[in-house]
């Protein structure tokens, strides 16, 4: 297995069994030219996406530069084979190169797979928290739903 930077939406795209749902050309586009974004893919020998793990280079005032690890799959044929650690590992090693000081990941509580994982490339776990969201809509209708123009 090799890790490598995906750099092209055609790189994106090929990854995108891997994804909660289908891929969009603009988007992955939006993806590789926005400024911190980053995403790392796990090949096999055979050149399949494996895997992928994305990050997000996050600044604030107080805190300076730290990497969101956003998102990690890897392919069910492929897991229980050390993927999602090496992902995760490299994810951490382009962090530090970007002088990150620091990494983290919002994961459920009862998401086992993924707790051992992390927990394996030497997360420490920082508390219980709250996750809300917003739900603004469907981008690609252009409107919230129950709202109209």
């Amino acid at each position: 297995m090799r890790i490598r930077r995906a750099t092209t939406v055609a790189e994106l795209l090929a990854a995108e069994h891997l994804y909660d749902g289908p891929a969009r050309d603009d988007w992955a586009a939006r993806f590789l030219a926005a400024p911190g974004h980053l995403m790392l893919i796990a090949y096999a020998e055979d050149g399949f996406p494996a895997g992928f793990v994305s990050g997000i280079e996050m600044l604030h005032p107080d805190k300076g530069a730290e990497m969101c690890l956003y998102e990690l799959s890897v392919d069910e044929g492929h897991r229980r084979r050390g993927t999602g650690r090496a992902l995760t590992e490299a994810l951490l090693a382009a962090a530090r190169e970007r002088g990150c000081r620091g990494a983290w990941v919002g994961v459920d509580t009862d998401n086992d797979a993924a707790l051992a994982t992390y927990r394996a490339a030497g997360s420490v776990d920082e508390g219980v928290f709250a996750m809300l969201g917003w739900p603004l809509g469907d981008t690609e209708a252009g409107a919230p739903d129950g709202v109209s123009g």
